[in-house]
């Protein structure tokens, strides 16, 4: 009888480390993943899962992120210039330094996401949820800001001027 509870944790953690060998496409379940520097430009990701995975120096430039659940997923350094991420959940990410310039952040959740140092030139914010996020250091020239009117002017470091 004991044999019965330690196989099924065998089988729960192999299933959670297949799902990091998927491959890219709509939908895929990357829970805890470690994908740093992984080449996912133009991939179409869109409502993945990427709950507290890292994608460290990748490249998500062009990718289709639209709805993911990336809550605690490390973007840090990674160039996400021109991706879709309307409506995704980047709650409490950690994007350091990343390249969002282009991107579209249409109602976006980025409460309490870390986005010291991102270069977010001519993206669109309109309807983001930026409560708590830290922009510290981050590029916002001209950048569409959350009330989806106002066009953040050249050097806008850190806020929308």
């Amino acid at each position: 009888m004991r044999a019965l509870p330690a196989l099924a944790i065998l089988l729960l953690s192999f299933t959670a480390q297949a799902a990091c060998t998927d491959g890219a496409a709509p939908g895929v379940v990357w829970r805890r993943c470690l994908l740093d520097q992984a080449n996912l430009h133009g991939a179409d990701l869109t409502g993945a899962v990427l709950r507290d995975s890292s994608f460290r120096r990748g490249d998500l430039s062009g990718a289709k992120l639209a709805r993911i659940e990336a809550t605690d997923a490390r973007f840090v350094s990674a160039d996400l210039s021109k991706a879709d991420l309307t409506e995704a959940t980047l709650l409490s990410a950690d994007m350091t330094r990343a390249n969002l310039s282009g991107a579209v952040l249409v109602r976006a959740d980025l409460r309490r996401a870390t986005l010291f140092g991102a270069n977010l030139r001519e993206s669109d914010l309109t309807g983001a949820d930026l409560s708590g996020a830290d922009l510290t250091s981050a590029r916002l020239d001209g950048a569409r800001w959350t009330d989806g009117t106002r066009i953040c002017g050249t050097a806008s470091f850190g806020q929308c001027r």
